[in-house]
């Protein structure tokens, strides 16, 4: 399986614990034996203008955070591009969830699953998206930019029960009917 990443991703961008270091080194040694890395690059100012007000922008790139932000969203538009062909995952950083149209939280500053997705709309002309967000925490910024999107599903799943949540989820995933299906994690 292709996996997209990025050496930057390595780095600490942040004091944040998101940004620790050791975080990605540790899946890096366990998978790269195992898969094809492979290398992205930035995301391109439109597509992130597609999801993101210009404030939004500006207060990434005022906190310091413009490059390795668009190179996490690059790298989700990499995962989705090869997705089109083939299972692909993308180790990437900063996450993004928690960023929606006008702001962010969380460590995460553009919601890379969301430029994704507007980026295939746009350039794939697909429609239909599943998205299956499985983080601990609620995909908030994901709900909050494809609120109102009737092409755009969202699945964020809790419980404590193990059986439980596996048997939701996959009852779900029976009755989705999308282009494509995006996992956030």
């Amino acid at each position: 399986m292709k996996v997209v990443f990025h050496r930057e991703f390595l780095s600490v961008y942040t004091s944040d614990p998101a940004a620790e270091a050791g975080r990605i080194e540790s899946i890096l040694q366990e998978i790269e034996p195992l898969v094809e890395l492979v290398e992205c690059e930035p995301a391109d100012l439109e597509s992130i203008k597609a999801v993101h007000s210009i404030r939004h922008i500006e207060e990434v790139k005022s906190e310091g955070l413009m490059d390795i932000s668009l190179l996490a969203a690059g790298g989700a538009i990499k995962a989705a591009e090869i997705g089109l062909k083939e299972p692909c995952f993308g180790l990437i950083r900063p996450p993004g969830h928690h960023a929606s149209m006008d702001g962010y939280w969380g460590f995460c500053y553009f919601n890379n699953i969301a430029v994704a997705i507007k980026y295939l709309m746009r350039v794939h002309r697909l429609q239909d998206f599943f998205v299956l967000d499985f983080d601990l925490h609620f995909g908030d910024g994901t709900v909050n930019i494809f609120s109102g999107n009737p092409h755009v599903k969202i699945l964020n799943p809790s419980g404590r029960d193990r059986e439980a949540y596996l048997k939701g989820v996959s009852s779900t995933l029976m009755d989705i009917k999308a282009d494509m299906l995006c996992v956030s994690a």
